[in-house]
Protein backbone atom coordinates (compact mmCIF):
# COMPACT_ATOMS: atom_id res chain seq x y z
CA UNK A 1 0.00 0.00 0.00
CA UNK A 2 2.60 2.46 0.80
CA UNK A 3 4.62 1.84 -2.55
CA UNK A 4 1.38 2.36 -4.55
CA UNK A 5 0.83 5.89 -2.08
CA UNK A 6 4.27 6.98 -2.20
CA UNK A 7 4.73 6.24 -6.54
CA UNK A 8 1.06 8.42 -7.14
CA UNK A 9 1.97 10.94 -5.02
CA UNK A 10 5.68 11.53 -6.29
CA UNK A 11 4.16 11.15 -10.32
CA UNK A 12 2.11 14.14 -8.93
CA UNK A 13 4.27 16.60 -6.81
CA UNK A 14 6.98 15.74 -10.20
CA UNK A 15 4.08 16.92 -13.00
CA UNK A 16 4.25 19.95 -11.12
CA UNK A 17 6.97 21.67 -13.61
CA UNK A 18 5.02 21.29 -16.40
CA UNK A 19 2.60 23.76 -15.70
CA UNK A 20 5.87 25.94 -15.97
CA UNK A 21 7.38 24.48 -18.51
CA UNK A 22 3.85 25.24 -20.61
CA UNK A 23 3.82 29.17 -19.63
CA UNK A 24 6.96 29.61 -20.07
CA UNK A 25 6.51 28.15 -23.92
CA UNK A 26 2.95 30.17 -24.01
CA UNK A 27 4.39 33.93 -23.17
CA UNK A 28 7.81 33.10 -24.79
CA UNK A 29 9.16 34.58 -21.59
CA UNK A 30 11.11 33.16 -18.58
CA UNK A 31 11.94 37.12 -17.09
CA UNK A 32 10.36 35.74 -13.64
CA UNK A 33 11.97 32.19 -13.29
CA UNK A 34 14.95 31.52 -11.24
CA UNK A 35 17.84 29.65 -13.10
CA UNK A 36 19.30 29.02 -9.82
CA UNK A 37 16.35 27.13 -8.31
CA UNK A 38 15.64 25.05 -11.49
CA UNK A 39 19.50 24.17 -12.03
CA UNK A 40 19.49 22.82 -8.31
CA UNK A 41 15.94 21.26 -9.03
CA UNK A 42 17.43 19.77 -12.42
CA UNK A 43 20.68 18.38 -10.86
CA UNK A 44 18.26 17.13 -7.71
CA UNK A 45 15.38 15.30 -9.74
CA UNK A 46 18.34 13.65 -11.79
CA UNK A 47 21.18 12.34 -8.98
CA UNK A 48 17.50 10.66 -7.44
CA UNK A 49 16.68 8.99 -10.51
CA UNK A 50 20.51 7.74 -10.61
CA UNK A 51 19.88 6.45 -6.91
CA UNK A 52 16.55 5.02 -7.77
CA UNK A 53 18.32 2.85 -10.59
CA UNK A 54 20.94 2.03 -8.46
CA UNK A 55 18.27 0.87 -5.51
CA UNK A 56 16.11 -0.58 -7.72
CA UNK A 57 13.24 0.98 -6.72
CA UNK A 58 10.45 1.37 -8.70
CA UNK A 59 8.66 4.25 -6.77
CA UNK A 60 12.05 6.29 -6.66
CA UNK A 61 12.62 5.90 -10.57
CA UNK A 62 8.98 6.91 -11.94
CA UNK A 63 8.74 9.98 -9.82
CA UNK A 64 12.10 11.10 -10.17
CA UNK A 65 11.76 10.21 -14.25
CA UNK A 66 9.11 12.54 -14.42
CA UNK A 67 10.70 15.12 -12.59
CA UNK A 68 13.97 15.03 -14.55
CA UNK A 69 12.38 15.69 -17.97
CA UNK A 70 9.88 18.52 -16.15
CA UNK A 71 12.73 20.14 -14.51
CA UNK A 72 14.67 20.26 -17.89
CA UNK A 73 12.01 21.06 -19.92
CA UNK A 74 11.69 24.08 -17.38
CA UNK A 75 15.51 25.46 -17.03
CA UNK A 76 16.21 24.49 -21.26
CA UNK A 77 12.99 27.02 -21.73
CA UNK A 78 14.10 29.60 -19.77
CA UNK A 79 17.79 29.60 -21.28
CA UNK A 80 16.43 29.28 -24.50
CA UNK A 81 13.59 32.74 -24.45
CA UNK A 82 17.02 34.18 -22.73
CA UNK A 83 19.33 33.72 -25.30
CA UNK A 84 18.15 36.44 -27.59
CA UNK A 85 18.65 39.24 -24.36
CA UNK A 86 22.37 38.05 -23.20
CA UNK A 87 24.76 36.03 -23.85
CA UNK A 88 24.57 32.14 -22.02
CA UNK A 89 26.96 33.34 -19.11
CA UNK A 90 25.35 36.59 -18.68
CA UNK A 91 22.12 34.53 -18.55
CA UNK A 92 23.34 31.86 -16.00
CA UNK A 93 24.40 34.80 -13.39
CA UNK A 94 21.99 37.29 -13.80
CA UNK A 95 18.93 37.20 -11.97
Amino acid sequence: MWEITVTVLGIMMSIGYYPQAYRIWKTKSSKDISLYTYGIFSIGTFVWTLYGFHLGDLPIISSFIIGVIGSWLVLGLSLYYRRNKCSPLETLFKQ
